[in-house]
């Protein structure tokens, strides 16, 4: 159990083999930035990849730690995007993340059936929580991929965030499939799906974790108020995982943690053969640099 980021931090940092983060179009000095952190707090080793002129004076410009990187050149957005995809694919690098390009650019060569970084799975978002009033850092997901998915590609998001996690240690992460109420409302989707989600984990189609389904958020997260309703569950007061109806609810939940709560936040993108960071040129670098954390955590 992870209570906060400087943890998490610290179990990659302890670990003796480095990860390799490929930077596809890495001519950006905010990634740069970003990455240098990374590589100076001992977290991951730099292949970047874009206009190796440009690359280099940033990283003269700003005495960035850079120097020993490996610098593959290319120009064009598209053939960068297609080198990182394929230096993922030789064992190159453990995780990608998206410089100063279109996510729609480096999404389209992962997705590429011949030579992307596709397992016929489901592509979901992982985010990452250090909220305030509660133990521990809490997964949120999905709020970035499927607008509205179905009960099978709700359980391939489990199954990308509890993988995540897994390579970070966990063993048996608690997932609680988020509704309005705790109990079954048949005129309610998420409910259904909620149930039919508890039953797979119950039979062992969705493993290595343990489901709740349909339970509210404030019984997910507060043991007090699961006591006072009388909810029984292991997950009750204690989810590493949220699992969201639908994108709109993720996307709600993890704003209002970060603007009016307080909290921190970092994300992936999960379900490839690498974790994928996909964080804007608005993410404060606080954000960019926990999530090439978590990414070097959760990268086999």
């Amino acid at each position: 159990m992870l209570k906060n980021f400087a943890e998490m931090a610290e179990m990659v940092r302890s670990n003796p083999v480095k990860k390799r983060i490929v930077l596809a179009c890495a001519h950006d000095e905010h990634s740069l930035e970003a990455v240098n952190e990374a590589v100076k707090e001992g977290i991951v080793e730099a292949v970047l990849v874009g206009k190796e002129d440009m690359i280099r004076e940033i990283i003269k410009e700003h005495g960035l730690a850079l120097e020993d990187a490996t610098i593959y050149n290319a120009d064009d957005d598209v053939e960068i995007a297609k080198i990182a995809v394929r230096l993922i694919n030789e064992g190159k690098g453990d995780f990608l993340m998206k410089g100063k390009m279109q996510t729609s650019d480096l999404l389209k060569q992962v997705v590429n059936k011949e030579t992307g970084l596709n397992m016929g799975k489901v592509m979901s978002h992982v985010g990452l929580f250090e909220v305030p009033n509660y133990h521990k850092l809490v997964v949120l997901t999905d709020g970035g991929m499927l607008l509205h998915p179905t009960l099978e590609q709700k359980a391939q998001i489990v199954e990308n965030a509890v993988g995540a996690l897994n390579n970070m240690g966990y063993e048996n992460p608690k997932v609680a499939a988020l509704c309005a109420a705790e109990k079954l409302n048949e005129k309610a989707p998420e409910s259904v799906d909620a149930a039919a989600l508890k039953e797979m984990n119950e039979k062992g189609e969705v493993k290595d974790c343990v489901i709740e389904g349909p339970i509210s958020y404030d019984i997910a997260l507060s043991k007090e108020i699961a006591d006072f309703k009388g909810f029984e569950s292991p997950v009750a007061g204690d989810a590493d995982v949220l699992l969201v109806p639908d994108m709109a609810a993720g996307n709600f939940i993890g704003k209002s943690w970060v603007i009016q709560g307080g909290g921190r936040m970092t994300g992936l993108v999960v379900g490839a053969k690498a974790p994928i960071v996909l964080t804007s040129r608005g993410s404060g670098a606080d954000e960019k640099f926990y999530s090439i954390v978590f990414a070097a955590a959760a990268s086999k």
